[in-house]
């Protein structure tokens, strides 16, 4: 298989990078590691991050699996990395260019019918009037009640976890953690308070409900609750009838592009260029970046104080603060002497859930689908191209059937996907007239109870279900493909190191966010 890294780079030699004490390494060149890294060399402190492939990136990556097409690997929009470090980093002066789609989403039925939003809140109404008057009057309330919502999830999302103290510290410290406790906990309180008692007891009916439940009290039409239900199960094994899963719901708001609520945009050359326009802001402030510099473990110090990493080639490089942009699972259980933490806290890392129903396929393919639902076949991109286009999910049944599969053992029989074509603005990852398409399927478990992902057969299968499926509603799909890279759940751990496959480091439950993260107590 040719392949080619497009954002490859090392500033640093292995001999500069053991000749000095650090005041800081990063494990991992993932856009969170190197998002740190940035703010960290900015703050003037010498700073060399060491990634394990021979590509930056982690899962914002883009590589060049079949000759002249760019696959964004993993990740495929962008919208939730938060405004300040886009205007902080001055990511665009380092080359981040973000292309916003025409419409948000595009969902095609098998009866010739369709639902296509966007932008236009006018244009929004006539579309789903089409299946209920009812719900494209309710549609406007529900947006406004999640942006409402948004305004509190903004707050935390920016704001410093209250960190729980553990070790022995002074009274300066203790002071300082008490009154940064305070100021947060008032400033929560604040916005808590200006949501006003109706609509926080709403808010906490949208935390704790099933995405089901929320969407049934609003909507009556099956289309338009299945749309929307597919921003709670994303990256999950959660059923849209899980308690708790409601809270993802909020994801359909939460991203910005250019200070534009609810666009998840497309980038420029990929993914990939998201971590070369952090990675550029990095260098400039004078970090370090070495590829092919796997950390095997962390050297801790007789009196249990971090002293560096080792390499998997032996080299040791010094350092009393290290950062790690692995997984909790991979950095605690991994790479840390397990005498080296407490037990309380090992067994809450090794009971953490990863479970991942995702499988990701990028497709290069010699012309642009087309469904059926809209009429002519015109070679030129429509709005429906350029969205986020929902496969297989017509109702939350659908979503419901397939997730079902896959708790009993099984890929779904009838994936839901989630599909986009970057090439559908993005002129520069493939060839004239040919496209990229991104397929972000589920459920797959992690262990089918019929197979192995290991088996070439086993994965071809399901490959070719997507495919046929894809074909129902864009004839010919197919037979235009050219190539496919694949990743199912244990691909995602062994080459890009999520556990389990799980794309957010760990399941999103309740259980599970803000100052519960990485476990209850141990912020």
């Amino acid at each position: 298989m040719w392949r080619s890294g497009l954002n490859s780079r090392s500033t640093t030699t292995a001999q500069a990078l053991k000749e000095k004490k650090w005041d800081a390494l990063v494990i991992g060149s993932g856009h969170n590691g190197l998002t740190a890294a940035a703010y960290l060399a900015r703050g003037g402190l010498s700073v060399a991050v060491l990634e394990r492939r021979h590509v930056i990136g982690g899962a914002a990556v883009t590589e060049e699996i079949i000759p002249g097409f760019k696959f964004s690997r993993c990740s495929y929009l962008q919208s939730l990395l938060r405004p300040s470090v886009i205007r902080e980093l001055e990511l665009k002066r380092h080359g981040l260019k973000l292309l916003k789609p025409t419409a948000t989403t595009f969902t095609p039925c098998l009866d010739g019918r369709y639902l296509l939003l966007g932008h236009d809140d006018e244009r929004n109404y006539l579309e789903i009037s089409k299946f209920s008057k009812y719900d494209a009057d309710a549609f406007p309330r529900y947006e406004n009640q999640l942006y409402k919502f948004c305004k509190l999830m903004d707050f935390v999302l920016d704001s410093q976890a209250p960190e729980t103290l553990h070790w022995d510290s002074s009274f300066t410290a203790w002071m300082r953690d008490k009154l940064e406790k305070s100021v947060f906990w008032a400033q929560c309180l604040r916005h808590v308070m200006a949501l006003g008692q109706k609509d926080m007891v709403n808010f906490m009916d949208l935390l704790l409900s099933p995405t089901s439940k929320v969407l049934n009290k609003w909507f009556e039409s099956d289309i338009l609750k299945a749309v929307l239900a597919g921003d709670a199960i994303v990256g999950s094994m959660a059923s849209i009838h899980t308690p708790g899963s409601g809270y993802v719901l909020l994801h359909h708001v939460m991203g910005e592009t250019d200070g534009e609520r609810n666009v998840w945009s497309h980038v420029e050359g990929g993914m990939g260029s998201v971590s070369t326009a952090i990675s550029n802001a990095a260098i400039e402030a004078g970090a370090s970046i070495m590829t092919n510099a796997e950390v095997s473990q962390l050297m801790i110090g007789n009196s249990g104080t971090i002293e560096g990493v080792l390499l998997a080639d032996g080299t040791r490089v010094r350092s009393s603060v290290v950062l790690s942009n692995a997984t909790p699972h991979r950095t605690f259980l991994g790479l840390v002497p397990r005498d080296a933490l407490p037990e309380d806290f090992l067994r809450a890392i090794e009971n953490s859930d990863y479970n991942s129903g995702t499988t990701k396929i990028n497709v290069a393919v010699d012309k642009l689908p087309w469904f059926h639902c809209c009429g002519s076949n015109n070679t030129e991109a429509g709005p429906q191209h350029t969205a986020t286009i929902h496969i297989c999910s017509e109702s939350m049944d659908n979503i419901g059937s397939a997730c079902q599969d896959a708790q009993n053992g099984l890929p779904s029989k009838r994936p839901v996907m989630e599909m986009t074509i970057p090439s559908s603005l993005d002129k520069t990852i493939s060839p004239p007239g040919k496209h990229v398409v991104s397929l972000f399927t589920q459920y797959t478990p992690y262990k089918p109870s019929d197979g192995s992902w290991e088996n070439p057969t086993y994965r071809e299968a399901y490959a070719k279900r997507c495919f046929s499926l894809i074909d129902e509603y864009a004839p010919g799909f197919s037979s235009s493909i050219i190539g496919y890279d694949m990743l199912t759940p244990p691909d995602l751990e062994r080459e890009f190191g999520l556990t389990g496959g799980n794309i957010f480091h760990g399941a999103t439950g309740l259980d599970s966010l803000f100052f519960m993260r990485p476990a209850k107590g141990w912020l």
